[in-house]
């Protein structure tokens, strides 16, 4: 099993956004993750967010192992070919440590009060396909014309290509039956799940139905979840829940306690489950 931790660079200084990421690294765990956000999603009142592609960008030069990535980017903040250009981009500074994520995305508010534009669901649904089609194809460094729902290309071609190929590994997160599963199922290298291993079961097998129909091995597409630090024995046993049910990721939220108990995992808990 695989271990990453969630900085999610917000209400901190930037020294601190570092000092969480490069102490992840020194503990061994594979990934660190930042949010896409603009403004914080929790407590009152303005508060610091560092933009996440620049912040995966800037932490690509002060780190050397860890992997980087977003949970998840979202798809109305960008032009999809705009994005792709910054992971490539990225997934070069970094040496190929890039992970490459899309949703749909949901934060209204910051949209509304920064002069984002908002579509409806469906229209966001439709955005995030062409999106994902897009970066798929454009990192093959080909000459792409794709007439999509919300983008069309004519002619186009990105280089260089990534370092990681095909591409960097693309997460999908959510559990919507009707139209984000169906993207994991096609175009997911890893599907990062919203719940317990219990009330994720039908989802997950539907995933593995919906991957055989597009073509692919259900094996190919890794599972993650997320998991609490708070208290160390309840992490243990949770890891193991998430492990046997088949997930072989877990995205751990920064604790309360701060790096003590990230540390006190790292040490404790984490090597019952990556030796």
């Amino acid at each position: 099993m695989r271990f990453g931790i969630d900085v999610a660079q917000q209400r901190m200084p930037w020294d601190e956004v570092v000092s969480r990421v490069q102490l992840a690294e020194e503990l061994g765990f594979d990934g660190a993750w930042g949010f896409d956000h603009f403004q914080p999603m929790y407590g009152d009142g303005p508060g610091e967010a560092f933009d996440g592609v620049t912040t995966l960008a800037a932490l690509a030069g002060q780190t050397s192992r860890i992997r980087l990535g977003l949970l998840v980017a979202g798809v109305t903040y960008r032009h999809p070919s705009v994005f792709a250009s910054q992971m490539v981009t990225i997934d070069h500074a970094s040496h190929g440590r890039l992970e490459m994520s899309l949703g749909a995305a949901w934060f209204d508010k910051e949209h509304t009060e920064l002069g984002i534009p908002f579509p409806s669901t469906g229209q966001r649904f439709d955005r995030l396909e062409d999106a994902l089609e897009i970066c798929q194809r454009l990192m093959t460094g080909d000459e792409v014309s794709y007439d999509g729902k919300q983008v069309s290309l004519q002619h186009a071609v990105l280089l260089p290509k990534p370092v990681q190929s095909p591409h960097p590994p693309i997460w999908i997160g959510g559990n919507g039956p009707k139209r984000t599963l169906p993207l994991v199922a096609k175009y997911a290298d890893v599907w990062h799940a919203f719940g317990t291993p219990n009330s994720l079961a039908e989802s997950s097998a539907r995933v593995d139905e919906l991957a055989v129909a597009a073509g692919r091995e259900p094996s190919a597409i890794l599972r993650a979840g997320s998991l609490s630090l708070d208290d160390l024995d309840t992490a243990r046993k949770h890891a193991a829940k998430w492990r046997d049910a088949g997930f072989g990721y877990l995205v751990c939220g920064w604790p309360g306690a701060g790096a003590s108990q990230v540390e006190a995992f790292a040490r404790d808990v984490m090597p019952d489950f990556t030796g």
